[in-house]
């Protein structure tokens, strides 16, 4: 074995370094694709524990498929190869563009979805054995696999890496998947010099490449216009603000007389009626605790709680702590939240932190709050439902002091009625007094809130003077729940379960 290494060709054996590095570059777009999949189908459908599980099944499974057919190809390798490369190219690199035409354009998204998947997973299993095969002569086996393995592996650490912390923020999903799509159009280009000995004439096959990346340039020279007229598809009113951050997909929607945000295509506000929700959050807690000085809150990035919150008198200091720094960069500059929130990020009393909420509970210690806010999105995927969890709440009561207050945004009591009062029976677990509320916010229907305390408290009964919906009055008719919307049994969501994901998602799929 030893000798008939050394008697390998040494052109071929200095051009075997260089298809080794087409596998780290295959690697990386193959799992680019995946996790654009995932990612795009987390934001359209929600759940991304289901979506990404999903994915990454039937994208392995294909990949398996694609190796098994590979042994059905016999002749032509390096020209196989060539021509998979560039399939891989147009398939992958205009994955995201067909994804988002499917779910504007037909009810058959999940058909789309699984079949793009399965055709770039196949695809991608064909790759590499086709590639060790062509260098099976040039290199020892051992060697040969090691290598190919190895470069596989790193290729798709790389990807993993690169993903989040470039290229969502940076190009967003359309952008990405076109980029690399192109990337590997290169790989079938840069192929046909590397095994030009085994492929014969190659014009016409540097001619496809060539054309096919001229269409992915074409696609991602126009890629902004393209996801700006497929979002204006998706959503009713025009698009006058929207960017992708690390954590999730940013759309400013204006129609006549409002405008609305949303988040990965769930509505969170509507400028016409947002007061009325915000209100309700902010104020009832302070009807308990009307000389609170300092208030966390957790969540509510565009500001308008912490607009409320600085209407109270009493209020010295504010610790906002939101994940994604895109959505405070928003609440500060974009013009029309900033005259909403009336520049309320920038007052002096006002601190941003940009973290993970479970986490800096955790992590931080400092002077307890007198009110805490919590203003999460709805818990329809499992980084959200952790922060419902009684290990959130408990976390929570840590920096409070004993006779702080503190209020939960906690979905609808009439469309999601076991998720509401699984939020309530989550806030007891952990040990809280709670007080369950709720309002009509004509953008949303029928909203609830839990009001909470270490210590037994009244129902408030007095809110701050001249607001714009609540009153005396209004508050305390907040307290009563007809029969429709009145408490149910229902378990704890808890840490390692997360039941409150499955039963929202359960619940809203009835009004979808």
């Amino acid at each position: 074995m030893a000798d008939s290494a050394s008697a390998l060709p040494s052109e071929p054996a200095l051009k075997a370094p260089l298809l080794f590095l087409s596998v780290l570059l295959i690697a990386s777009c193959g799992l680019i694709y995946e996790l654009v999949a995932g990612t795009l189908s987390s934001y359209l459908l929600g759940d991304s524990v289901t979506q990404f599980s999903t994915v990454i099944g039937v994208y392995l499974s294909a990949m398996g498929l694609g190796s098994w057919l590979s042994k059905f190809l016999q002749r032509g390798l390096a020209r196989r190869f060539v021509d998979l490369e560039l399939a891989v190219a147009l398939v992958g690199g205009f994955s995201a563009p067909s994804l988002f035409q499917a779910f504007a354009h037909t009810h058959a998204f999940r058909v789309v979805l699984y079949g793009v998947v399965t055709a770039v997973g196949t695809l991608v299993g064909l790759e590499i054995p086709i590639l060790m095969r062509i260098l099976k002569d040039q290199v020892r086996f051992k060697d040969l696999v090691a290598g190919v393995l190895t470069l596989d592996y790193i290729g798709a650490l790389f990807a993993s890496l690169l993903f989040p912390l470039l290229l969502m923020p940076k190009l967003g999903l359309v952008r990405t998947s076109l980029a690399f799509g192109l990337l590997n159009a290169a790989v079938g280009l840069w192929s046909t010099h590397l095994l030009r000995s085994q492929l014969g004439p190659t014009r016409m096959l540097r001619a496809r490449c060539f054309a096919v990346m001229a269409i992915l340039a074409l696609g991602l020279g126009f890629a902004g216009k393209f996801t700006l007229a497929v979002e204006e598809e998706i959503f009713a009113d025009e698009i006058v603000y929207a960017k992708d951050s690390a954590y999730q997909r940013i759309v400013l929607t204006r129609g006549r007389g409002s405008f609305q945000l949303f988040l990965n295509g769930n509505l969170q506000f509507s400028s016409a009626d947002e007061y009325r929700y915000h209100e309700a959050l902010v104020h009832p807690a302070f009807g308990v605790r009307p000389d609170a000085k300092r208030v966390l809150v957790c969540g509510g990035g565009d500001g308008l709680a912490v607009r409320e919150v600085l209407k109270q008198p009493s209020v010295r200091e504010v610790v906002l702590v939101d994940l994604d720094p895109a959505m405070t960069d928003m609440a500060r500059h974009q013009p029309m939240v900033r005259q909403l929130n009336g520049a309320a990020l920038d007052d002096p009393r006002v601190k941003v932190v940009n973290a993970d909420a479970m986490v800096w509970l955790q992590e931080t210690q400092g002077a307890p709050f007198d009110v805490a806010l919590v203003d999460f999105p709805d818990p329809n995927t499992y980084a959200l439902g952790k922060l419902y969890t009684s290990r959130f709440y408990r976390l929570l009561q840590r920096r409070l002091a004993d006779d702080a207050v503190i209020a939960v945004q906690s979905t609808s009591p009439l469309m999601a009625r076991q998720s509401f009062w699984c939020i309530a029976a989550t806030m007891e677990a952990a040990g809280l007094k709670v007080r369950p509320y709720h309002l009509a916010v004509p953008s949303f229907g029928v909203w609830g809130f839990a009001l909470a305390s270490k210590r037994e408290f009244a129902v408030p009964t007095r809110v701050l003077p001249g607001l714009r919906h609540l009153s005396d009055e209004a508050t305390a008719a907040m307290f009563a729940f007809p029969k429709d919307m009145d408490r149910i049994p229902t378990d704890v969501n808890r840490l390692d379960n997360q039941l409150l994901v499955h039963l929202y998602a359960r619940e809203w799929r009835r009004w979808s």
